[in-house]
């Protein structure tokens, strides 16, 4: 994604500072060894090594007490369809990928806290690569899935890149977790990044992948929820950060999605709701993503019966990316929201749907013969 039209030099917080210590810098619970003076059990109620609750189970603890210490040694382990990962509490300071052969895989935070089940690593856009280039924002991202019906559970997904560290790079993008595959279900997770936290799209243009992200908690700041696939944001909280480095707003922006004109449903957010831990009016709502490698997109977004803290400009909570593609010839959309950041003092700046058009507005409309609500995601 584009960088905004002022690089930052510095960053609000570091979320790791090193393995150890993890927790605390990344704002999460401490993984103590022991409760309550009992033993732990590091896989909580889904199984053990020695007595999986599949066949197809792998148990994945950095102290050694699983069948591996890393994501990716499992995930390389695992092949065809319908493996299940449980994840120890710990970081899991690598990258991973499950590529589309991979299919129908789970990974289950085993302490059923995302707190406590980190993958973390510190790659942005303009981090040069072994053998030289830059690593891209696609190439940044901690974790890429790839395979159609992916499920994950009570896991934190992080990209912990600072600008403060780094103030010779321009590419500032850091992708915590980029999601490409059909059926791909996020429940109780968390996302943590600064730009381009979440990116929600597909493996091409022409593939209209379907995304739900439910109870979930998404931060950042620059475009931190962007991309292409149609995507249900049901019930989550997302969190923009405070920004020293600028002098004026926007700070940043929600939403960048880049829906396909051919895609009849893009980013769909319900019963969720927007704070801030910045000045108030300090951040847009959203703005359109046209890539170059797409500039016929037409992005979708419709945010509904959520509550818009103030740190959303209520005046004018959309703006342009580009000037040859202003928001308003886009697909930007509101109802029945509420909180400071929804009101409505300049009508022609808050399109709204009306009662009707709100009727397919739905999870249900925009996921169609798949309802991973009534599947145990």
């Amino acid at each position: 994604m584009p960088s905004p039209h002022v690089r930052p030099p510095l960053s609000r917080r570091g979320f790791l500072v090193a393995s150890t210590g993890a927790a605390a810098a990344l704002g999460l619970a401490a993984v103590p060894a022991r409760a309550a003076g009992r033993p732990r059990p590091p896989f909580g109620r889904f199984g053990s090594p020695s007595a999986p609750l599949t066949p197809k189970t792998l148990y994945v603890d950095r102290g050694g007490r699983g069948d591996f210490t890393t994501v990716q040694a499992a995930v390389t382990a695992t092949s065809g369809t319908g493996w299940t990962l449980v994840l120890a509490p710990g970081v899991y300071r690598e990258t991973v990928a499950l590529d589309a052969t991979r299919t129908e895989a789970t990974w289950i935070g085993a302490s059923e806290n995302p707190r406590d089940v980190v993958i973390v690593y510190d790659n942005a856009a303009g981090t040069p690569k072994p053998g030289g280039g830059t690593y891209g924002t696609t190439g940044s991202a901690t974790t890429t899935v790839q395979g159609n019906g992916f499920t994950a559970r009570w896991i934190t997904f992080a990209n912990d890149w600072l600008r403060a560290d780094h103030p010779d790079i321009a590419g500032t993008q850091a992708v915590a977790i980029k999601v490409q595959g059909d059926r791909s279900a996020f429940t109780h997770c968390r996302f943590l990044g600064h730009q381009d936290t979440l990116y929600s799209d597909s493996m091409a243009l022409g593939a209209f992948a379907r995304h739900y992200y439910a109870h979930c908690h998404v931060e950042g700041d620059v475009d931190f929820v962007f991309g292409r696939a149609t995507a249900v944001y049901d019930r989550c909280h997302f969190r923009t950060l405070n920004r020293t480095d600028l002098a004026a707003a926007p700070y940043g922006f929600v939403f960048a999605p880049s829906t396909a004109v051919a895609n009849p449903r893009g980013y769909l957010v319900t019963r969720s709701r927007v704070s801030s831990e910045a000045p108030d009016d300090s951040y847009k709502l959203a703005r359109p993503w046209v890539p170059g490698s797409d500039t016929t997109a037409r992005p979708m977004l419709t945010v509904r019966d959520t509550h818009l803290g103030p740190g959303i400009d209520a005046v004018a909570p959309y703006t342009n990316m580009s000037e040859t593609y202003p928001w308003q010839n886009q697909r930007f959309a509101e109802y029945r929201n509420t909180g400071p950041g929804a009101v409505i003092s300049v009508p022609s700046n808050r399109p709204q749907l009306t009662a009707e058009e709100a009727e397919s507005a739905t999870g249900e409309t925009y996921l169609g013969d798949w309802t991973p609500w009534k599947e145990g995601c």
